[in-house]
This record gives C-alpha cells, structure tokens and sequence, in this order.
C-alpha cells in the first residue's frame, strides 16, 4: 500500500497551510503591541540591545530585498532553481526578522518620529514628516495584507513541482503581487529605520506603552 508524503498532504490543502500560518503570524506580531502576558514570555532588554536589534533588523530586510530582487529577475529569465533558492532563502530571512523583531518590541520597545524646530534649516523639510507618515502608513499596510499572499505562494512553492506551478495552481499571478507587496514592504521599512536612527531624532516608547497603540514603526 503506497504512503502519502507530507508534501502531498500540504499540496492538497495549501489554502488551509496559508489560514493557519497567517493566523500564527498574526497573533506572535499582534500579542507583542496588545496582551502582556505575551509580553512577559520575552526578557527585558536595555535600551542598546533595542538599538542593536534594529540595526540588525534593517541589515536582514535589506539583504531580503535584494534576494527578493534576484529571485524576480531569475523567474523572469527562467531560471527556476536560482528563482526557488532566492525565494526560499528570503522566506528564511523573514523568520530570522520575526526571531529579532519579536524580543525586540515586547523586551524592549519602539521609536516614533519627533518633529524638531532644529531641523527648519534642512531643505524640504516640511515635506520630510508627511512623506514619513506616508511611507509608515504604506509599509504598515502592505506587512500586513502582504502576509497570506506571501505565505500562499511560499506553501504552493514548496509543495508542488515546477510543472503544476506552471500549469496547474496560481503561484506564478500570486507570487508576482507577493514579491511586489514585499519588496515595497520591505523598502519603506529601511527607509523609515534609517530616518528614525541616522537622520533625524527619535524618541523611544517602552514595551509597557506599546501595549496601548500600535507602533510607530517596526524598527
């Protein structure tokens, strides 16, 4: 009697794969802004180590853009396995985000924008915190809507061969908006880092204020 391997049994529910694995991603990001107790399960960390996990953070995301990047351009010039390896490893990237970025809002906290008179000397200045607000919003959007559709296409990449993803499940239309919402996602959230930590002044909101409203920025 012939045995159904576990890729079989996930190529057959992908959808079912995706709720549960959105649902998980959903509740480890959101228990870290809204239930303490969630919180408690993470250390407290000082104020260097914060700085030190976003750093670190923004350096992840960047590589993942690039690897997003090249898996693409591989797809686009049909070279699968690169475009499967690049993919893979951007998915791995992402986790190794979520195993910074969770210690790092519920140990320790985020940063928010500070408007500052000091900055009136700096050309288009007025321009800098809307424009802020509007990559914030944006990013914030996309990293959340972007999560089943990446996962969609990652469940279908990993459980089927490259001719039923071709000929016989959506990966190639889901994987395009994925990759594009992703990419996006990823871009703004770099920017915005390197304006909170290297251009302009922040200040810092400690997990037990980030309990109350959503943050500022996930950097």
């Amino acid at each position: 009697m012939s045995t159904v391997s576990v890729r079989d049994r996930a190529a057959e529910h992908p959808t079912a794969i995706t709720v549960l694995l959105t649902v998980v991603g959903y509740g480890a990001v959101g228990g870290v802004f809204l239930v303490p107790e969630f919180q408690a399960l993470f250390p407290t960390l000082t104020r260097g180590t914060v700085d030190l996990l976003a750093h670190a953070i923004a350096a992840v995301n960047t590589v993942t853009v690039i690897s997003l990047s090249l898996g693409w351009y591989w797809i686009r010039n049909d070279e699968v396995k690169k475009h499967a390896a690049a993919m893979t490893t951007s998915f791995v990237l992402i986790l190794v985000f979520l195993g910074m970025y969770l210690p790092k809002v519920a140990g320790g906290g985020t940063k928010e924008f500070v408007l500052d008179s000091s900055y009136a000397w700096v050309p288009l200045w007025d321009w800098v915190y809307p424009a802020y607000l509007v990559m914030l919003a944006i990013h914030i959007v996309l990293s959340v809507v972007s999560v089943p559709v990446v996962l969609y296409a990652i469940v279908l990449g990993l459980t089927h061969s490259e001719r039923e993803l071709r000929n016989e499940t959506p990966h190639r239309r889901v994987g395009r908006i994925a990759a594009s919402a992703w990419i996006l996602s990823l871009a703004l959230g770099v920017v915005t880092y390197l304006l909170l930590n290297h251009l302009y002044d922040s200040t810092f909101a400690a997990a037990e204020a980030a309990t109350v409203l959503l943050p500022a920025v996930p950097v």
